[in-house]
């Protein structure tokens, strides 16, 4: 046999060509000409003013100078994300916390330790598309369930029961949902599912603070857990610092049955999974308690910006009727229902060529059919009002 090269895993064997809405917005840049960019996730590139001293300050304790290895992170780096919860009406042990460098590697520790190869994970659609490429790298198959829209976003919960097979090994929520924005209210009937099926519960919270009005939802941390349940976040939500690459896990279990056997046995297993990577640095963990506590001021801000671009869409659709923004009850984004005039994509490259704005196409997260727009309410407010009156004027002008 000759040598035919090197062969790679099928597991990363994507498509890595370049799509015509990437091409479009390359040669937009390219070309010297501005881009309205309604896509903005990074909230460090938005404007926000940060307590760059505070921040870098706390990285500086001598306390990371000193290799003290613990699976599950530094203990008070732990009590930490404790007293974050109990700010929230949750108790929780810092032996049920598991430090990670971000809730992408949480979900992967996750799939290990609860999944073989090709078994299944339950996950909403739509929601964000990196889970996609997280259980393709563990060989985990992710099967959507589906939401529908009725003055709110639901759980489909006869169609997430039809999806469930004897390789389901857990079903995944994101609370609130990226980037429907609406809290997840079927918490019991999940975990009936969950016990009824020998489920996991996975819960992913890092919009849980970014509430938009009276809509405020409680932590899936708080109350009574059934069945095995882990409860996902990070300060790259949280404080507004992604770069920093903090998260963790919170573990829990059923309390009703004696010695809470599998509970001990997941915190047992993810300890091992832990161990094996060690990932998050000294400095970081060290400098978490300063970031948690301080991460009020970045969530005012960013609760204001959000309301305020709210605010600029819903005028600019009253003189626009046929777009309609669906209700949003947290997060950093906005669902627009558009004219299905064509396909999503195409709409969103015209926007890009003809009028310098960068949206989501509702495909990205996983929408329907089309007529879906995603616009980040991050972006700075001028910018963001600006680029949704091209948005309808494009709509109109397609009309």
């Amino acid at each position: 046999m000759g040598n035919e090269g090197v062969r790679f895993s099928a597991r990363t064997a994507w498509d890595l060509e370049e799509t015509p809405l990437a091409r479009a917005l390359r040669e937009r840049r390219v070309s010297g000409r501005g881009i309205l960019d309604l896509t903005a996730s990074n909230p460090t590139q938005c404007g926000f003013a940060y307590d760059e001293a505070g921040i870098l300050a706390a990285l500086a304790e001598p306390g990371a100078m000193q290799y003290d290895p613990d699976p599950r992170g530094m203990l008070r780096a732990r009590e930490a994300v404790c007293q974050y919860y109990a700010q929230r009406g949750a108790k929780v042990g810092p032996d049920r916390v598991f430090l990670t460098t971000s809730t992408s590697e949480a979900y992967s520790w996750l799939f290990r330790l609860l999944c073989d190869a090709g078994d299944e994970v339950l996950i909403a659609q739509p929601s964000y598309p990196l889970f996609d490429f997280l259980a393709q790298i563990e060989h985990v198959r992710l099967k959507a369930y589906p939401l529908f829209y009725d003055h709110g976003w639901q759980i489909d919960l006869a169609g997430l029961r039809d999806r469930m097979t004897p390789r389901t090994k857990a079903i995944a929520v994101v609370h609130p949902n990226n980037p429907t924005g609406h809290y997840t209210r079927e918490r019991r009937e999940l975990e009936k599912l969950c016990r009824e099926f020998g489920l996991a519960l996975i819960v992913d919270e890092v919009f849980l603070d970014y509430a938009i009005g009276s809509a405020a939802g409680s932590s899936f941390a708080s109350g009574e857990h059934p069945v095995l349940t882990f409860v996902l976040s990070g300060i790259s939500k949280i404080a507004a610092l992604p770069q920093m690459k903090a998260a963790w896990i919170c573990a829990f279990g059923p309390t009703a049955f004696g010695p809470e056997r599998e509970l001990r046995e997941a915190l047992a297993r993810l300890e091992v999974v832990a161990d094996t990577f060690l990932s998050m640095n000294a400095p970081v963990q060290c400098a978490l308690p300063a970031w948690l506590a301080g991460c009020g001021e970045m969530q005012g801000q960013i609760r204001a910006r959000t309301a305020a671009n709210l605010r600029a869409v819903d005028e600019a659709l009253a003189r626009h009727p046929a777009i309609t923004r669906l209700a949003v009850e947290a997060g950093w984004y906005a669902v627009l229902r558009v004219p299905a005039l064509g396909r999503d994509e195409d709409l969103a490259v015209r926007l890009v060529e003809e009028r310098g704005v960068s949206v989501h196409p509702g495909y990205f997260f996983g929408f329907s059919g089309d007529g879906w727009l995603v616009v980040s309410l991050l972006t700075p407010e001028g910018e963001f009002r600006r680029g949704v009156e091209e948005i309808c004027a494009a709509c109109g002008a397609a009309a």
